[in-house]
């Protein structure tokens, strides 16, 4: 029988004598073992997490509709309308940061597809930022965005309600430091009723620097403290305190979306609120998407992630899109096929344009976002 042994092959000795071969399963194992740390070491290098964030389309709901079968707008205590079609709100989802990590095989595949975003961590989180402050800034955020939106429908509606301005923090070193606290309720402002951020600026700037009579309300008590605005230049003066609002509706607004955060949902909270509030069908049966902070006087505010939003939009089904004037240097050059964008800066422009696409006006005579 033939041996399946190869022989072993004879090569010359130094001495002229033959000499066995070195076996060379012991080189090639050495090759293989290079190899597949070579291919290890590839595999780690694609996998370190690298500093940047990509912005995905995310998932889009029907304000008209229900989320895990609840109505997503529900109002008690004032008659409400069945209403068809739908007012999408759009979502975002950030992959990267507190959250989750981004590799760099993972980057490199996201840069190649026009439909996401890429941009550095810090430009959206400051250093340190834990996935709990992400939760709860978040969370805090969409709370106002939804108190905003009944505000600014009833506001639409000529239904009153009762607003007031409270601090939620002080600048540090500023002119209010040490006189109001957060929690305060602003009452007045040289004497003047101040209601909205929009009235106490306005009273702040009227007073050109000069002191001004702050009445406020803490614990129960009302008082007055004076202070001084401070020059922040090119005749603009600070009191130095940001401020969130206190509402008083005349009936209950109920919102069951929790799986949302943020204050881009804002405006088609507010026009789905419009929506049931109202007799007949604000979309004609026609599905509507956009996006959009509110403020409680209607004004639309930009937010981030619009492209993305678009896609979202378009993938599911959406043949209108309201877009923040505010964002329209990115929507311009980004419109998915066969999406129609309109640019609204307010609730009221934003109402007008639903109703007359649901009437048949051709969207491009209504206004445009251009460079």
């Amino acid at each position: 029988m033939s041996s399946s042994v190869p022989p072993t092959v004879g090569i010359p000795a130094d001495d002229g004598g033959p000499r066995l071969a070195r076996p060379r399963h012991r080189r090639g194992l050495v090759a293989a073992v290079s190899g597949v740390a070579t291919l290890l070491l590839a595999g780690i290098v694609w996998a370190v997490p690298v500093p940047y964030v990509v912005e995905i389309p995310g998932p889009v709901y029907n304000t008209l509709g229900t989320d895990n079968g609840k109505d997503i707008i529900s109002i008690k205590g004032r008659e409400t309308y069945a209403a068809k079609g739908a007012l999408d709100l759009t979502t975002v989802y950030l992959e990267g940061g507190p959250n989750s990590t981004v590799n760099l095989l993972g980057l490199i595949r996201s840069a190649l597809d026009p439909s996401l975003s890429i941009m550095p961590v810090d430009a959206l989180y400051p250093k340190g930022t834990s996935k709990q402050t992400v939760s709860q800034e978040n969370t805090a955020e969409m709370q106002s965005s939804q108190d905003n939106a009944v505000a600014a429908a009833l506001k639409s509606l000529s239904i009153p309600f009762g607003q007031q301005v409270k601090i939620a923090s002080l600048i540090s070193g500023s002119a209010s430091e040490g006189k109001l606290q957060p929690g305060d309720t602003i009452l007045t402002v040289a004497g003047q009723k101040a209601d909205s951020l929009a009235t106490v600026q306005k009273l702040v700037a009227a007073s050109q620097g000069k002191p001004l009579a702050v009445g406020f309300q803490r614990g129960g008590v009302d008082q007055t403290v004076e202070i001084t605005p401070k020059d922040a230049g090119q005749g603009r003066y600070l009191l130095g305190f940001t401020v969130t609002y206190a509402f008083t509706f005349p009936f209950t607004v109920d919102f069951a979306l929790d799986a949302v955060g943020g204050p881009s949902a804002g405006m088609m909270f507010a026009l789905g609120i419009i929506d049931k509030l109202t007799p007949g069908d604000l979309t004609q049966g026609r599905q509507i998407a956009g996006t959009g902070t509110i403020e409680p006087d209607g004004t639309v505010g930009a937010i981030g992630g619009i492209v993305q939003k678009m896609e979202g939009a378009k993938g599911h089904g959406a043949t209108l899109f309201l877009a923040p004037a505010g964002n329209c240097g990115e929507v311009v050059g980004h419109i998915p096929d066969g999406l129609a964008v309109v640019r609204v800066d307010t609730l009221d422009t934003a109402r007008r344009a639903v109703e007359a696409y649901a009437q048949g006006t051709d969207p491009g005579k209504l206004p445009q976002c251009t460079k």
